[in-house]
């Protein structure tokens, strides 16, 4: 077993240049695809703590490139969290540690 001990998804579940989410215990986190790259965030916008994806799924902007907050729009940078536009501006997304191993996605 890998170090996460939490099995989450095949990495197939999740189309490349998408986002899942997926239940915790306290609340939610969500996981960016990028090639065989992924990318780990808990379900909260560290301006207003509210979750992320109004809809379902729904965590990137139209073109891909950046999580979207559904509530006020702010954008964050999908590989660091970081947050480059909005009332968040300067703060981050608080990531959570992910193995992929053999095309399985472990937290």
């Amino acid at each position: 077993m890998p170090n996460g001990d939490i099995l989450l998804c095949q990495l197939n579940d999740i189309p490349d240049g998408k986002a899942k989410r997926f239940p915790t215990g306290d609340g939610s986190i969500f996981i960016v695809r990028q090639g065989q790259q992924v990318y780990g965030y808990k379900n909260a916008c560290p301006h207003l703590g509210v979750e992320l994806d109004f809809n379902p799924d729904e965590f990137l902007n139209n073109e891909g490139t950046h999580i979207i907050c559904s509530t006020h729009g702010a954008l964050f940078e999908i590989d660091s969290g970081n947050c480059i536009s909005g009332p968040c501006t300067g703060d981050r997304l608080s990531p959570v540690p992910l193995e992929v191993s053999s095309g399985v996605v472990y937290y």
